[in-house]
C-alpha cells in the first residue's frame, strides 16, 4: 500500500506469495497443544505467513515471556507493553512441549522486554537448561533482541549453549527511525560481533525483511556489515503489511532479485542462506544449521 495525497493505493500480493494451506492432522494436534500448555508462538502472535506449513509439519518457534512486547516497531504485529514477569513455569512448559513434539530441532525467541534488569536473559537461560534437562541432545536456536546492549546479560544467555545465536537487524540504517524507531543498528550489529567474541564456537545468525522501501545497494551493505561483524546465517524475506495500522509495503521484491540477492551474501562469506519472498527468521532454521556445520566441515 503506498500514501498518495488523496488516498492510499493497496499493493496486491503477487502470485508467488500465494500459497495453499497444507491439511493433515498435524496442524490440530500443534494447535491444541500450544493452547492446553498455554505457550505463544511468534508464528501466530506475529502473523507469520508459514504457520500452517511449519506447524502441519510439527515445528514452531515458541515465543517466551509473554505476548506482549516493550518495543511497538511498526512493522511487527505483536502486541505493545508487557504485563508481569515471566512465568517461572515456562521453561519447564517448553521442555515439555518440545519433548512431546519429539522435536530434534527447536526455535525459541521472545518479545522484548526493556523493563527487566536483564532483559530477560536469565529467563532464556532457565529455558535452554530445562530443554537440556528433558530431552538431552535436542539443538535450539534462539532469537534474542539487543538487551540494550548489555553483554554481561548476553554471557548469561551464551551459558546456556545454545545451537545457534540469532538476533535481526531487521532493515537497512537508514529506515530504522520509521521501522524500529527504539533499536540501534550499530547495537544489533555490536551483539553478533561479541556474541562471537564471548563463544566463538556458536554460530551466529541475522535477518532482512525487504520491501519497507530499501535500495538493493543499501541491502548489500547491511549484508557486509554483518559479514563484518561474524555473522554465519543469512535470512532474506518479504515485508507483509500485518494491519493497516502498520507500514505498507513499498514492494513486492520478487523470486529472481532473492535469488541474485543470496547469490551475492554467499559470496561475501555467509556459510548458510535462506532467501525467497515467503522466508522468516526461524525458516527451515535447522537445514542452515546443518549447513554451516557441512562448510565448517568442508573447510577443515
Amino acid at each position: 500500500m503506498k500514501q498518495t495525497e488523496n488516498h492510499e493505493i493497496r499493493i496486491r500480493k503477487p502470485k508467488w506469495l500465494k500459497k495453499r494451506l497444507p491439511r493433515g492432522p498435524e496442524y490440530g494436534k500443534m494447535t491444541n497443544l500450544l493452547a492446553d500448555s498455554c505457550l505463544a508462538t511468534v508464528c501466530q502472535e506475529a502473523q507469520c505467513p508459514n504457520q500452517f506449513e511449519c506447524f502441519s509439519k510439527g515445528t514452531a518457534t515458541f515465543m517466551i515471556m509473554g505476548e506482549r512486547c516493550t518495543r511497538n516497531c511498526r512493522f511487527c504485529a505483536v502486541s505493545y507493553k508487557p504485563i508481569g514477569p515471566p512465568d517461572p513455569e515456562e521453561p519447564g512448559r517448553i521442555a515439555d512441549a518440545v519433548a512431546t513434539l519429539g522435536l530434534k530441532y527447536a526455535v525459541v525467541t521472545s518479545v522484548t522486554r526493556d523493563d527487566l534488569p536483564d532483559g530477560g536473559a536469565s529467563h532464556f537461560k532457565k529455558v535452554l537448561t530445562a530443554i537440556a534437562k528433558k530431552t538431552p541432545g535436542v539443538r535450539v536456536e534462539i532469537l534474542i533482541p539487543d538487551l540494550q546492549g548489555n553483554w554481561e546479560a548476553l554471557a548469561v544467555i551464551l551459558e546456556g549453549n545454545p545451537t545457534v545465536l540469532n538476533h535481526n537487524v531487521e532493515t537497512v540504517p537508514r529506515l530504522y527511525e520509521r521501522v524500529r524507531p527504539e533499536a540501534v543498528y550499530s547495537r544489533s550489529l555490536r551483539l553478533l560481533q561479541e556474541a562471537k567474541r564471548i563463544r566463538p564456537d556458536i554460530p551466529s545468525k541475522s535477518g532482512i525483511m525487504v520491501g519497507l522501501g530499501e535500495t538493493r545497494d543499501e541491502i548489500l551493505s547491511v549484508m557486509k556489515d554483518l559479514r563484518t561483524h561474524d555473522c554465519d546465517i543469512l535470512t532474506l524475506g518479504q515485508y507483509l503489511q500485518p494491519s493497516r495500522a502498520h507500514l505498507p509495503v513499498d514492494r513486492f521484491v520478487t523470486p529472481e532479485e532473492f535469488i541474485f540477492l543470496k547469490e551475492q551474501a554467499l559470496k561475501l562469506g555467509f556459510k548458510a542462506v535462506a532467501s525467497s519472498p515467503t522466508v522468516r527468521s526461524s525458516f527451515e532454521a535447522g537445514i542452515l544449521y546443518e549447513q554451516v556445520i557441512g562448510a565448517v566441515d568442508r573447510k577443515n
